[in-house]
C-alpha cells in the first residue's frame, strides 16, 4: 500500500469503483465506437451555421464593410464585441490547465483537457473578427513587422492594436503546444488499442513514438511545468492588452485605468462558463458523469460568483468614478447614455446576467444542480457579450457632434458571420470529442488511488488515527 492520503472528507474526484483498465475503457471506448445521435444532430447543427457564416464572410468581402451596419459614430460594433467575448472564453482553458497545475489541483484532471481544446477553438474564432473587419483581408499581413521591404510604411508599435496581434498569437502558439503535448500519452494508448492498420499509422504518428519509458515521463513532467509556467503570465497579459485597445483612447467611457483586471476577471467569468456548458454537453453524450462530477461543477461555479463579483464591484466602481470625477462627458456617458439611452435596455441585460444571476451560486445545492448550472452558464454569457456591446456601442453611439448621433443594429451579414464563428466553434468541438480522449486518461489515472470514491473507501479505518499511528499501520501492513 502507498502511503499516499487523501481525507475521506474530500470528495471523490472519480466515483464508481473504478480500476486502470476501467478508466481507459470509459474514457477510450466512444472514440472507437461509432458516435450516437445526439452526437450526429449536435454536428450537422454546427455544419449548418458554419456554411451560414461562411457565406456572410463571402458576402461582406464581395461588397465590402458597407454591408455592415457601422455608422458615422460607432467604427466598430458587432464585429470587435465578438472579438474581445472569444477572446475572453478562451481564458479559463490556459487557467485551468497552467495556474492549477502548478497549485497541484486535483480536480483539474477531469475537465483541463475540454477546456484546453476550448481555449484553442475559441481564439481561432476570435482572430478572424478584426481581420474580417480591415475589408480588404488579403492586405491582412500588413499588421506584422517584417523587414523593411515595404518602404515607410511600417507597423505602430505604440498602438495597443499591434501588441494585441503578438499577445493572441503567443497565447494560441502556448496553448496549443500545451493542449497537444498533454495528449500525446493518450495518442499512445488509443494506437496500442487499435485494431486497423490506418488507426495505428495515424495515432502512431500523433503520438511521436510514445513508449511510456521512465525517461517519457519525466521530460512529459518536465515541459507541462514549463508550459505552464510560460502559459500563467498569458492569463493575464493577454486580456490586459485587449482592454489597453480601449483603455489608452480619450473616449468617454473607455479612458479608465480600471480596464485591465477587470476585463481579465470578465474573461475568466466568462471562460469558465463556457467550459461548464461544454463539460454539461460532453458528460451527457458520452456518459462520463463519473468522471466529470458534481464535485468538478461546484468548483467552477465557486470560481463563477467570485468573478462575477469582481466584475460587479467594476461596474460600481465605474458609475462611482463616473460622478466622483465631475467629468459632464464621463457622468453623461455613463447614466444618461448608458444606464438611460436608447440603447440602455442592453445596460440592464449586463447588470442582470452578470451580476445579479450568478448569486444563486451562493446556495450549495444551487452549485450542485446540473440543470441550475446548464442554465446559469448560457445566462452568464449572454450577459458578457452585453458586456462587450455596452463598452463598445454605448460610448460609441453618442458623440461630441449631436448631428451625427446614431442608433445601433447589427445587418444580417454581421449576424451570419458570428453564428458562423459558433459552427465552427462547435464542429471543432465535436470532430475533437470524437477522434481526441475529452478527459486526460493518464492524469486521471495518477489520481485514482487517492481521489477514486473506492480507494477512498478503503481509507475510512484510518480516518480516527494519528499521523504516526497510520504510517505504523501502513508500514505494517505493507510488510505482511
Amino acid at each position: 500500500m502507498s502511503l499516499k492520503y487523501e481525507s475521506t472528507l474530500r470528495e471523490p474526484l472519480v466515483d464508481g469503483v473504478k480500476d486502470y483498465h476501467q478508466v481507459t475503457e470509459d474514457i477510450i471506448s466512444p472514440i472507437e465506437g461509432k458516435p450516437g445521435k445526439l452526437w450526429y444532430v449536435g454536428f450537422f447543427i454546427s455544419l449548418l451555421l458554419l456554411g451560414f457564416g461562411a457565406f456572410s464572410v463571402f458576402w461582406q468581402i464581395y461588397f465590402g464593410v458597407g454591408v455592415w451596419n457601422l455608422n458615422k459614430t460607432i467604427g466598430w460594433g458587432w464585429d470587435i464585441t465578438n472579438f474581445v467575448w472569444w477572446v475572453g472564453i478562451g481564458h479559463a482553458g490556459t487557467l485551468i490547465s497552467a495556474i492549477l497545475l502548478l497549485f497541484r489541483q486535483g480536480w483539474r484532471t477531469g475537465v483541463n483537457r475540454a477546456a484546453e481544446a476550448m481555449t484553442i477553438f475559441a481564439v481561432m474564432c476570435a482572430g478572424q473578427f478584426p481581420i474580417i473587419h480591415m475589408g480588404r483581408v488579403w492586405m491582412a499581413f500588413f499588421i506584422l513587422p517584417y523587414p523593411n521591404t515595404r518602404g515607410p510604411v511600417w507597423v505602430n508599435f505604440n498602438s495597443p492594436l499591434l501588441w494585441d496581434v503578438f499577445a493572441i498569437s503567443t497565447y494560441f502558439t502556448v496553448s496549443l503546444l500545451f493542449w497537444y503535448s498533454g495528449l500525446i500519452p493518450d495518442f499512445a494508448t488509443i494506437r496500442d488499442r487499435a485494431k486497423t492498420k490506418l488507426r495505428k499509422l495515424l495515432y502512431g504518428v500523433a503520438s511521436f513514438g510514445w513508449t511510456g519509458s521512465t525517461k517519457h515521463w519525466q521530460r512529459h513532467e518536465a515541459l507541462s511545468l514549463v508550459l505552464a509556467g510560460l502559459s500563467t503570465p498569458l492569463v493575464l497579459s493577454v486580456h490586459t492588452i485587449v482592454s489597453f485597445d480601449f483603455a489608452t483612447s480619450v473616449i468617454p467611457g473607455w479612458h479608465t485605468t480600471i480596464f485591465p483586471p477587470y476585463f481579465v476577471a470578465g474573461a475568466i467569468f466568462s471562460g469558465f462558463a463556457m467550459v461548464q456548458t461544454l463539460l454539461i454537453i460532453t458528460r451527457k453524450i458520452l456518459h462520463l458523469e463519473e468522471y466529470i462530477t458534481l464535485g468538478h461543477m461546484e468548483a467552477m461555479n465557486k470560481v463563477i460568483v467570485l468573478t462575477g463579483s469582481v466584475v460587479g464591484c467594476a461596474y460600481l466602481t465605474e458609475l462611482f468614478m463616473a460622478w466622483y470625477g465631475a467629468n459632464p462627458y464621463e457622468f453623461a456617458t455613463f447614466f444618461k447614455y448608458r444606464a438611460a439611452g436608447p440603447l440602455g435596455w442592453s445596460y440592464w441585460i449586463m447588470m442582470t446576467c452578470n451580476v445579479i444571476s450568478p448569486q444563486v451560486f451562493w446556495f450549495r445545492k444551487m452549485r450542485r444542480s446540473v440543470a441550475v448550472t446548464f442554465v446559469m452558464s448560457i445566462i452568464v454569457n449572454i450577459g458578457m457579450w452585453f458586456e462587450r456591446f455596452v463598452i463598445i456601442c454605448t460610448s460609441l453611439y453618442r458623440d461630441y457632434l449631436p448631428s451625427s448621433w446614431s442608433y445601433y443594429r447589427p445587418s444580417w451579414p454581421e449576424v451570419g458571420f458570428y453564428m458562423g464563428t459558433f459552427g465552427l466553434f462547435f464542429t471543432c468541438y465535436f470532430l475533437f470529442a470524437k477522434y481526441f480522449p475529452v478527459i486526460a486518461v493518464a492524469e486521471i489515472k495518477s489520481i485514482l488511488k487517492t481521489s477514486g470514491e473506492n480507494f477512498k473507501e478503503g481509507m475510512e479505518k484510518y480516518e480516527g488515527k494519528t499521523a504516526e499511528e497510520f504510517s505504523h499501520a501502513v508500514h505494517h501492513e505493507h510488510a505482511h
